[in-house]
């Protein structure tokens, strides 16, 4: 059976959002003949179970290793059977008609390739999920210690500033929360890069398939709200390096191995500074329990090496 709508969902160790996230599919779906399928990266919270018992409409993969995004919803692609595919993280609440109005975005725009609904803050605020692909400036300032001292014009370009909120809009990548692309999208480019653990992975394969010729775009009609980073928050040390390690591999992916060397020797001295800072500050007697926790965390990453993934 072929449904209009396939949702991907993967989850890991967030149960209480991950019901909320689908009862507010399933309020919000309408008239749509949709199949949902959480693959579940072995929560030990009893998500699988919890859906299985809440939600017996769902298709559960219960995975025996915490087996990562790009990993977790390609396997829920290719059980998938819908006619469009959403990737929606468990941490997200549906609104309204949502759903439908991505449906119709892409039935009605055939050169769409891909559409994201614009995502909110739990205060109801609009939270930055519009980009621009980065350039090797883009990468030394954003996310480092070096953003508060960025060119303002260089971040307005490369967040989208310069375009109003609530204006649907064509953009280079969105963020990965809620994304709805064509079967025949993933026919032609692939699926997530599995070499990505977390982070970058939408970037990635929004420039692949933008590089086939397909759109992008923003859609501020559908809206969803995010409650960013309830699952990489359970491993904070770990995340600075899969953010890390994902920004190094799309650099050496598309703009080669002399400019990622550069950029990752940047980075390793950022945190070998920030590990001087928190010395010195714990020193004269300032918060030193934190200061030491932050310093095993900068030193766990510069152990890592921050070497990209797959190189």
């Amino acid at each position: 059976m072929v449904n209009d709508l396939s949702v991907v969902i993967v989850s890991w160790n967030v149960r209480e959002l991950l019901r909320d996230c689908l009862r507010s599919v399933e309020q919000g779906w309408g008239e749509l003949a949709i199949e949902v399928i959480v693959v579940d990266s072995a929560s030990i919270d009893g998500s699988p179970a919890m859906v299985t018992a809440e939600f017996p409409w769902v298709t559960v993969l219960a995975c025996a290793e915490n087996v990562g995004f790009p990993r977790g919803n390609n396997m829920g692609i290719a059980k998938a059977h819908g006619r469009y595919i959403l990737l929606l993280n468990p941490d997200t609440v549906v609104h309204g008609n949502a759903l439908a109005a991505m449906t119709h975005y892409l039935d009605n725009h055939p050169d769409a390739g891909v559409v994201g609904a614009q995502l909110l803050n739990e205060d109801g605020s609009v939270q930055s999920s519009r980009r621009r692909f980065p350039t090797l400036t883009t990468a030394f300032f954003e996310s480092t210690w070096l953003q508060p001292w960025a060119p303002r014009r260089l971040l307005e370009h490369y967040y989208v500033l310069d375009v109003p909120d609530n204006q649907t809009a064509d953009v280079d990548w969105l963020m990965g929360a809620c994304l709805m692309t064509r079967r025949e999208v993933v026919e032609q480019v692939g699926g997530l890069d599995e070499a990505y653990f977390m982070y970058s992975e939408e970037l990635d394969w929004c420039r692949r398939i933008k590089d086939a010729g397909w759109r992008v775009v923003y859609l501020p009609e559908a809206q969803v709200t995010h409650y960013q980073g309830k699952s990489s928050e359970q491993v904070v040390v770990q995340r600075h390096i899969y953010f890390n390690q994902a920004k190094l591999r799309y650099f050496r992916k598309y703009h080669g191995r002399l400019p990622t060397t550069l950029l990752r020797l940047f980075l390793l001295l950022n945190y070998l500074w920030q590990m001087g800072v928190e010395a010195g500050k714990g020193l004269l007697g300032h918060k030193r329990p934190l200061r030491w926790q932050r310093i095993q965390a900068y030193w766990f990453v510069l152990r890592s090496g921050l070497r990209p993934a797959g190189y």
